[in-house]
C-alpha cells in the first residue's frame, strides 16, 4: 500500500492493537517505543509473520523533548512519507492532589500535549495530502477523574486540541480527529483489583470493558473516512449510563 502511519507507543496495548487493525488492511507502518526494545521487536516480527507490509520500530520517549528531533530526523533520512500519525502514548499521574507536584504536572501535559503539538509542527509538512491525525483523548477528559487530576484535565486539553487543530491543517489537506476510550482491557486495566473492576462494569451499559480490537477499529475508520473532521469520538460502552 505504501501508506505509512506513525503510532507512538505502538507495540503494546492500545497502540499494538491499532498496528494490527491497519496491518491487516495493508498499512506500514513505524511504531515507537519509549523503553522495552525486546517487546517492541517482538511486536514487529509478529506483525512481519502475519502482515505482508513493511514494519519499522524506533525508540522515541514522548517525555523527552529530543524524541521530537529523533522522530523528524528518522523520517528525513528514510525519506518516508507519512499517511497518517496516530498519537497513543499517554502518560498519568496519580500522586493525589495535596502531594501533587509541579514537576509530575508538567510531565503529563508535555506527554499529553506538547510532545504532539510541537512533533506536529516539525512533520505535517512533509505529510501526505489527504491523511489524517488521530489523537487519543479519554473518557476521563470528559467525565471528571476521581484518580489523576493532570490525566484528566490534559486530556480535555488534547479534546480541545483537536477542534482547535482543524484550522490550522486546512492548507496540508489533513484531517484531525480523536479517540475518547472508556475503559478498554489493556496490561494496566486487567491488572486492576477484581472489586474496583466489578465496579467500573456495573457503571457501564454493556457491563464489561471494551476489547483492544473494539477500539482499535475506530481509529482505522477515523483514518479512512474522509469526512470526519474534528470530532471526538467516544467509545466507553455506555458509561455512566444508570
Amino acid at each position: 500500500m505504501d501508506k505509512y502511519v506513525l503510532i507512538t507507543g505502538g507495540t503494546k496495548g492500545i497502540g499494538k492493537a491499532v498496528a494490527f487493525c491497519l496491518a491487516a488492511s495493508g498499512y506500514d507502518l513505524l511504531l515507537t517505543y519509549s523503553s522495552d526494545f525486546q517487546v517492541a521487536e517482538e511486536t514487529r516480527k509478529e506483525l512481519l509473520g502475519k502482515f505482508d507490509i513493511d514494519v519499522r520500530i524506533l525508540k522515541a520517549d514522548i517525555t523527552n523533548f529530543k524524541s521530537i528531533s529523533i522522530i523528524e530526523e528518522y523520517l528525513e533520512e528514510q525519506s518516508l512519507e507519512l499517511f497518517s500519525v496516530v498519537f497513543n502514548a499517554g502518560l498519568t499521574c496519580r500522586d493525589s492532589f495535596e502531594q501533587l507536584s509541579f514537576t509530575a504536572w508538567e510531565e503529563v501535559f508535555f506527554a499529553n500535549v506538547h510532545f504532539p503539538v510541537f512533533l506536529m509542527q516539525r512533520i505535517v509538512s512533509k505529510m501526505r495530502k489527504g491523511g489524517c491525525v488521530v489523537f487519543t483523548g479519554s473518557l476521563m477528559g470528559i467525565e471528571p477523574h476521581s484518580v489523576s487530576l493532570a490525566y484528566g484535565v490534559s486530556k480535555s486539553a488534547v479534546h480541545a486540541l483537536v477542534k482547535n487543530m482543524v484550522k490550522f491543517f486546512v492548507p496540508y489537506d489533513l484531517r484531525v480527529n480523536a479517540v475518547a476510550p472508556g475503559f478498554v482491557d489493556t496490561e494496566w486495566q486487567l491488572n486492576k483489583p477484581e472489586e474496583i473492576r466489578r465496579n467500573i462494569e456495573r457503571k457501564v451499559s454493556l457491563g464489561r470493558f471494551c476489547h483492544p480490537d473494539e477500539l482499535a477499529e475506530v481509529y482505522k475508520m477515523l483514518i479512512e473516512n474522509n469526512y470526519f473532521n474534528g470530532e471526538i469520538v467516544v467509545c466507553d460502552g455506555g458509561y455512566s449510563y444508570k
